[in-house]
């Protein structure tokens, strides 16, 4: 039986380039309970394999560069997410 939506769902924001890799400027995924945001990223990488070499470096560490919110305010990989949290990720932005 799989989960009913929202159960473990949450919405990852792709901005720039990312939203482009993924053909979509949002996209749902699941995660169990007890989830970090690393964990929710993989899930969005699982779901769009495009994106893993933008985002992860060789060394399978999250770029320097790259954005990560959750629920509007910077997030590490290891914080711990909830339903219905939104989720953004976004390289870094240039002026001129």
């Amino acid at each position: 039986m799989s989960p009913e939506r929202g159960d473990g769902g949450m919405e990852w924001k792709l901005f720039a380039d990312l939203a482009e890799v993924a053909g979509s400027r949002t996209v749902e995924v699941e995660v169990e309970s007890h989830a970090t945001v690393g964990d929710a990223l993989d899930a969005l990488v699982g779901r769009h394999p495009p994106l893993e070499p933008r985002v992860f470096a060789d060394d399978g560490g999250l770029y320097e560069h790259i954005n990560v919110l959750r629920n509007g305010e910077p997030a590490a990989l290891d914080a711990a997410v909830e339903v219905g949290d939104e989720l953004a990720l976004f390289p870094p932005v240039s002026g001129g």
